[in-house]
């Protein structure tokens, strides 16, 4: 499932903002390379919110997804669509460089998403925000050690 939808770029960029989408040059942006674009750039997003968080993300009832992440996938949606055309400008790189370098503080932990935490159904109310996994690492205990290599 996408993070944003057409309305979506409409919204944030105005209907001008998507002649990145025009793939046979009549003027009308291409509704299904837009789907393609936004579904894929969802995809990118969520392999940077994986280290973080459990996927999918919690979703609140009549609302697809935080306003950052509708941003972040409209932003690299555009990006995609017209490096596609051959269209890209300057601006469409930032947009795509700043989402990319948030997104990355977001799996570093240095940012979040702020995310409502689960609705309990018999009081309505949020319980807990969504807090990030934490990192683990672990494995079987060393084969070579300082004391095990004395004496070799």
């Amino acid at each position: 499932m996408a993070y944003a939808t057409q309305d979506d770029i409409t919204t944030l960029y105005s209907e001008d903002a998507l002649y990145v989408a025009d793939r046979d040059g009549d003027g009308v942006a291409d509704a299904s390379a837009i789907a393609r674009a936004l579904t894929s750039a969802s995809g990118e997003i969520d392999s940077f919110l994986g280290v973080r968080y459990t996927l999918p993300l919690p979703v609140q009832e009549g609302e697809i997804a935080s306003d950052l992440l509708v941003q972040f996938c409209v932003d690299i949606a555009i990006y995609r669509l017209a490096l596609a055309r051959d269209v890209l400008s300057e601006e469409h790189r930032r947009r795509y460089e700043d989402t990319i370098k948030h997104l990355q503080k977001i799996a570093d932990g240095k940012a979040t998403l702020n995310l409502a935490g689960p609705v309990d159904p018999e009081t309505g109310e949020t319980t807990a925000p969504s807090t990030p996994r934490p990192i683990v690492a672990g494995g079987p205990d060393r084969e070579f050690t300082r004391a095990k290599m004395r004496g070799l």
